[in-house]
């Protein structure tokens, strides 16, 4: 009889054992599944969600993307050992572009808003940015104040941070699909102004650029630009990570000289 208890008691101490270890898998495996970082090199690529906004993310001359988000994120794509793809989207939707998985993070100048951090699980900031007033070179010294553009009609992309400038101002405008259109807006007079990054005004306006008769006068908010992830994900901690790296050997100081942001560098 005491045999019959002891071999009963083994049994059920193998089976209690096996039913620890088979939770043990069956947390190891719903942990990885929550990790971004697993799931993006399962899959072998990186989704980056962009749009046309030199110069973060544009296109050369052979259409590939370029810019100084472009070229990072491509670099943290070969850290993670997967191939990087470039996707336009609409700005409104960036987040649920993200929850639908349709991309994996959005690197495209996005300024840290408490909606974006909100909705979004980010890294630190990278950049230092401005949301300025682009206005015809011709009328520059009329414009040097919030008051002296107030009159003004503008044109903002939707979603942006200019946008919230424009409305946080008690402006009067209208919502485009990209800075670039804005811009578009001004140069045509359709627009009195617009409201764009500093850093995008740098590339785009003013001597030397495709709209050498604009310019940019009054700054309106100061900021700071921010990679977004899935909310939750550990892909933004891997991405701090990386550019921490990539700021200690040099390599990100060499991309910001070659598209002209380098003064707006963030140490990491």
């Amino acid at each position: 009889m005491k045999k019959k208890i002891i071999a009963a008691l083994l049994v059920a101490t193998m089976a209690m054992s096996m039913t620890a270890c088979g939770k043990s898998g069956a947390d190891n495996a719903a942990g990885s599944a929550d990790s971004d970082v697993a799931y993006i090199k399962d899959k072998g690529n990186l989704i980056v969600g962009i749009t046309d906004f030199a110069p973060m993310d544009y296109k050369d001359d052979n259409g590939n993307w370029i810019g100084f988000d472009a070229d990072m994120a491509t670099k943290v794509a070969e850290s993670l050992g997967v191939s990087v793809e470039f996707v336009e989207i609409d700005w409104d939707n960036k987040i649920l572009e993200l929850e639908n998985k349709s991309i994996d993070v959005v690197w495209n100048g996005m300024t840290l808003t408490n909606e974006v951090t909100s909705a979004m699980e980010c890294s630190k900031p990278y950049l230092n940015n401005a949301q300025v007033v682009v206005v015809p070179a011709a009328d520059a010294d009329k414009y040097q104040t919030k008051d002296d553009v107030a009159s003004l009609s503008f044109a903002v992309e939707s979603g942006s941070a200019g946008e919230a400038a424009a409305q946080e101002n008690g402006f009067d405008f209208t919502s485009l699909t990209s800075q670039a259109d804005a811009v578009m807006e001004v140069s045509a007079g359709t627009s009195g102004a617009c409201i764009i990054d500093l850093l995008m005004a740098g590339a785009m306006v003013g001597e030397g650029t495709s709209y050498a008769d604009l310019t940019h006068t009054v700054e309106l908010t100061t900021e700071e630009y921010g990679i977004g992830c899935r909310k939750g994900s550990d892909l933004a901690a891997f991405i701090d990570d990386q550019l921490k790296s990539l700021y200690a050997d040099g390599t990100m100081q060499d991309i910001a000289k070659t598209y002209g942001v380098q003064d707006a560098l963030v140490k990491q």
